[in-house]
């Protein structure tokens, strides 16, 4: 697969797995828009990498819009679109107001304003390149976060609802599923990180690679850690088995 020259942007790109997708596809030759939320880090980055800095909060629309207007006047088109920001916070579903809120926001309808930015731009030419990342949370569940898990899921599944409506027409769609990756979000996940993610926690360079691989297949599910797909044929067919483990998982979080 050949991207060199192609308009990329990579949303929350300042650290952890977006830095690791900024760089691979700077590597390869993309011209890249680094967005976060935070400036500094994403200045460092797109310094690093020969890129352009665009901080923006995509959790808003006015935000989503910012960054696109920028990202075009860096690159002109954006041919790749790396919906990467994310958050992990709050607990169990007595969770405040306000942060199922902002994890809906971040993790589900940063997506969905995105694309409804691009996708018209990009059925027009015939081909655009669309990437969620999502959580194997979105696949299975997270324990100890329910705002994370249920965002995820619906982000999978406005992934999958892309891929289908609009793959005939020339967009690619990717989705990223890892569990525990070594950045600060795992860092914060608390017990229930320790007992489910630590111990088969990647480096995110190997989500970026793990996506490298999916795009060049043409792969719609990318999964860093392959044995999720395992787990996720059992809780397909047998739901009930899946949940007991599950259950099983949480009292240990519980007890220790």
């Amino acid at each position: 697969m050949n991207v060199r020259g192609s308009g990329a942007v990579v949303t929350g790109g300042g650290n952890g797995i977006g830095r690791a997708l900024a760089r691979g596809l700077a590597a390869a030759g993309a011209r890249v828009v680094v967005n976060d939320l935070d400036a500094a880090a994403a200045a460092a980055v797109a310094g690093e990498i020969g890129g352009w800095s665009a901080p923006a909060d995509v959790s808003t629309e006015d935000g989503v819009r910012a960054l696109i207007a920028a990202a075009r006047e860096h690159v002109g088109e954006i041919e790749i679109y790396c919906s990467n920001a994310g958050v992990a916070a709050g607990s169990g579903g007595d969770s405040t107001e306000e942060v199922w809120q902002r994890s809906w926001d971040i993790n589900v309808m940063a997506h969905v304003r995105a694309s409804r930015e691009l996708i018209p731009g990009w059925l027009t030419r015939g081909h655009g390149r669309f990437v969620v990342t999502a959580s194997a949370a979105g696949l299975l569940t997270m324990l100890g976060s329910a705002p994370y898990s249920v965002t995820k899921h619906a982000a999978v599944g406005y992934a999958e609802w892309l891929a289908a409506t609009y793959g005939h027409r020339g967009l690619l769609v990717h989705c990223i599923c890892p569990q525990g990756v070594r950045t600060s979000m795992l860092a914060g996940s608390g017990r229930a990180g320790d007992v489910v993610l630590q111990q088969a926690a990647i480096e995110p360079e190997a989500v970026a690679e793990a996506l490298w691989n999916g795009m060049t297949e043409g792969r719609f599910l990318i999964l860093p850690h392959p044995e999720v797909a395992g787990y996720y044929a059992l809780r397909a067919s047998d739901t009930d088995k899946w949940l007991h483990g599950m259950s099983r998982l949480q009292q240990r979080v519980e007890e220790s």
